[in-house]
């Protein structure tokens, strides 16, 4: 009963293969000598009825007439100001804002003017204490010793500027200015030298 069912099985897919397709192959085969289905689909395919007797046409040439083409040029760079300088080293620098009368930082701003500098060292000089100590007359770092607004190291050579350097900020100041203008030249100097370091 198997091998029955099998020979009916082969029967049915070798008539589905070969079918009426294969069919027109075999007399086609049988007139013209043998012929693939590839060959034969792509005569079909490349072939249209009246294309024989048509003229080849030659490609229209490009005519591109008044057209021109337009190049947006690139735009100059506008050029940067030359930094000043204070800011020479090319790190950040405060902005100046005014200090309230009677503060610490009043005091400090007219002893920066009175040293000649401007409003953008008094900006590196609040940003560099407020940094160091917060500009509190009484700071004190307990790991390193260093006290009061310049945080000095120690405190105590904030004696050279006044007997009251524990309390009195414009003492404070006083000695802090000298320093910064000895060792940095400038609070501008000394804020560079923090930023790249962390200290000053």
């Amino acid at each position: 009963m198997v091998g029955a069912f099998a020979a009916f099985a082969v029967l049915g897919f070798a008539a589905a293969y070969i079918g009426p397709t294969g069919l027109a192959l075999a007399q086609v085969s049988a007139e013209e000598g043998a012929v693939s289905l590839y060959a034969s689909s792509l005569d079909d395919v490349q072939s249209r009825a009246g294309d024989e007797d048509a003229p080849v046409a030659e490609p229209a040439a490009l005519d591109r007439g008044t057209y021109s083409v337009y190049v947006k040029p690139k735009p100059t760079p506008t050029p940067t100001p030359a930094a000043s300088s204070s800011s020479s080293s090319g790190g950040w620098r405060p902005p100046f804002v005014t200090p309230d009368p009677g503060t610490a930082q009043a005091i400090a701003y007219d002893m920066v003017l009175a040293r000649g500098w401007g409003d953008d060292q008094f900006a590196c000089l609040v940003a560099l204490w407020k940094k160091e100590s917060g500009w509190r007359v009484n700071a004190y770092n307990a790991g390193s010793g260093a006290y009061g607004i310049p945080q000095a190291l120690p405190g105590s050579k904030m004696a050279t500027a006044g007997a009251d350097w524990e309390t009195n900020p414009a003492t404070q100041i006083t000695w802090g200015l000298g320093y910064i203008g000895g060792r940095y030249g400038t609070p501008c100097g000394a804020w560079d030298h923090s930023q790249r370091t962390g200290w000053y």
